[in-house]
């Protein structure tokens, strides 16, 4: 997802990036850190969401709410994408110095990138699950040997 903004960003000749948004919002409300630390809690800060999200999607896969699949993904990073824009938007009202920014751009690139993320978040899933389902097998197999 975030290869994905840079990818954008470089088109657009405008920073998309949500690691380095974010570290430069928080350097915004924490003037005594310096830019290194900033990215490095807007680094944190982007992955920590980044797993909130993951997280929600193996609940919805594992409590079979959602079969997991390329078209359930697409949906569900579509969705993914309409919440991010939606905390997004609140987080630039909300602070008392928003950076600059084509802001309809941002959001626009968000829907697409969380996408690319619940999509390699699905194919991740997939492939666990079916390394869990041979190495089960595999056990079982074993067992009989013995």
């Amino acid at each position: 997802m975030t290869l994905f903004s840079y990818l954008v960003s470089t088109v657009a000749k405008e920073n998309f990036s949500e690691p380095e948004r974010l570290g430069q919002l928080s350097r915004r409300l924490l003037p005594v850190s310096n830019k290194k630390q900033s990215q490095v809690i807007g680094w944190a800060e982007h992955y920590g969401v980044g797993l909130m999200f993951a997280a929600a999607y193996v609940t919805l896969w594992e409590n079979k709410k959602l079969e997991p699949s390329f078209k359930n993904d697409l949906m569900i990073g579509g969705v993914s994408g309409l919440i991010a824009v939606g905390i997004w938007k609140a987080t630039f009202k909300l602070h008392p110095l928003p950076p600059r920014l084509s802001f309809d751009q941002y959001y626009i690139q968000l829907v697409p990138a969380h996408v690319v993320f619940a999509i390699f978040a699905g194919l991740g899933y997939r492939m666990l699950k079916r390394y869990d389902k041979r190495r089960a097998e595999k056990l079982k197999d074993n067992r009989h040997v013995l």
